[in-house]
């Protein structure tokens, strides 16, 4: 029986590993005439001072957010992808995405970009994705190709 996927989650933070990851989750949400949902995760911690969450910050974030979302809704309406969902949600990115956003819109398959953090940023932070394969209860698909699935150049 041929696997078929019918809620694809994309992960999208405005890095050009995310924009790979978002037009291939288009091309799979439309080969699986599935439901394509586009999320952006608001890091609230970036945001906290010692004294207080700066509000103005998170507003920019915000509307940045809204016109990179808008900007996707356009680009996979253009592609005859019609069942679409965006979302913005606040707070730590890994959980997030591998465990809230999944159950709220019943995800069988999240895809992310594969990130640009060093071995450092890792080690302290460590990586969105690798968090998400590890936590997800559904598949994960994590993007280093593009739509051609050739490996991406990186510019030094």
């Amino acid at each position: 029986m041929l696997q078929q996927y019918k809620t694809i989650m994309v992960a999208v933070d405005g890095s050009n590993e995310a924009e790979l990851a978002f037009k291939k989750a288009v091309n799979v949400a439309k080969r699986n005439q599935g439901k394509l949902i586009i999320a952006h995760v608001i890091d609230t911690r970036a945001f906290q001072t010692v004294s207080s969450f700066d509000g103005m910050l998170a507003e920019q974030a915000t509307e940045m957010a809204k016109q990179t979302l808008d900007e996707y809704l356009a680009y996979a309406k253009e592609q005859d992808c019609d069942q679409i969902t965006t979302v913005i949600e606040y707070g730590a990115p890994k959980q997030i995405i591998a465990k809230q956003l999944p159950q709220e819109h019943h995800v069988d398959l999240i895809m992310l970009g594969a990130t640009g953090l060093n071995a450092v940023e890792r080690l302290f932070i460590g990586s969105v994705s690798e968090y998400v394969i590890r936590n997800a209860a559904c598949d994960v698909l994590v993007v280093r190709t593009d739509l051609e699935n050739e490996e991406v150049k990186k510019a030094d």
